[in-house]
């Protein structure tokens, strides 16, 4: 019984102390993980990655050119925005944009801002616009610090006093633990499955961001057509079994937000 109340009192203050809210969004969320330390254990683990003989990292050409423009933009815009309206360094992210060669349709942002576009995405991204909309999604999670939330979650749903202790000290070792655990290091990178309302986040502030950087937000909504069809014949689950939003549920959210992200469009809001 001692035991228990320990870890439950460990638990609560966890939850008391160690909020932190979600720039441009505001909802509040729980972050028992050190930030400066899971970022430089993201930069370790993204490093592997690239040196992975399975990984074909392509670093010419004009695809390879283009990862890298879009990449350029957004980050611009975005550490400009967060500079400007008093997030600190806390944002100011070192990006890295890497195109690798995988007929896969996906990519992914570790957090500081780690970002691969896998090449099997771009019939679908088409374009910069396209592009911009995959990137400033994948960026999302970062800012939002989706990745931290989530381990945060996990930590307190095993109860684990040990656990807990490791998420909050930021030891080595044990945001390696956490690295490991949300990413699994391989050749392939396994990706964290966010939840439905991270995914719901990440669009609206995918949105801002490509307005930020200049691309016409309208753009995301032919995007998403394209990625439907592309997944069709692929057994995609109903949206109440996946971590992902339906492709429908999706673009119609998204139209909703367009007013807000247009008000960042040529970077009208920057300030």
């Amino acid at each position: 019984m001692k035991t228990l109340s320990m870890i439950s009192a460990l638990a609560i203050s966890a939850l008391l102390f160690s909020c932190s809210q979600v720039p441009l969004t505001g909802r509040n969320q729980l972050s028992l993980v050190d930030d400066a330390t899971l970022q430089q254990a993201a930069g370790q683990a993204y490093n592997q990655f690239l040196s992975d003989p399975s990984t074909k990292v392509i670093s010419s050409g004009a695809d390879a050119q283009r990862v890298k423009t879009v990449g350029n933009k957004l980050a611009t815009a975005i550490n400009r925005y967060m500079q400007a309206n008093g997030y600190g360094d806390k944002y100011n992210y070192q990006y890295q944009f890497t195109l690798v060669q995988s007929k896969d349709i996906n990519a992914w942002c570790m957090p500081g801002g780690k970002v691969a576009i896998y090449s099997g995405i771009l019939p679908v991204t088409q374009n910069e616009a396209g592009l911009a909309t995959v990137m400033g999604h994948e960026i999302a999670h970062a800012i939002a610090q989706h990745s931290a939330e989530r381990y945060s979650q996990m930590t307190l749903a095993q109860a684990g006093g040990g656990l807990v202790g490791a998420a909050v000290g930021g030891a080595s070792q044990g945001t390696q633990q956490i690295i490991g655990q949300l990413y699994g290091i391989g050749g392939q990178l396994a990706i964290l499955k966010y939840s439905r309302n991270q995914e719901s986040e990440a669009d609206r502030l995918g949105l801002i961001f490509m307005a930020m950087a200049g691309y016409d937000p309208t753009n995301a909504i032919a995007f998403w057509e394209r990625m439907s069809t592309a997944k069709e014949g692929n057994g995609t689950p109903p949206e109440f079994l996946s971590s992902h939003p339906n492709d429908a549920s999706r673009i119609s959210a998204i139209r909703k937000l367009l007013p807000e992200a247009r008000q960042f469009y040529t970077g009208a809001r920057i300030k």
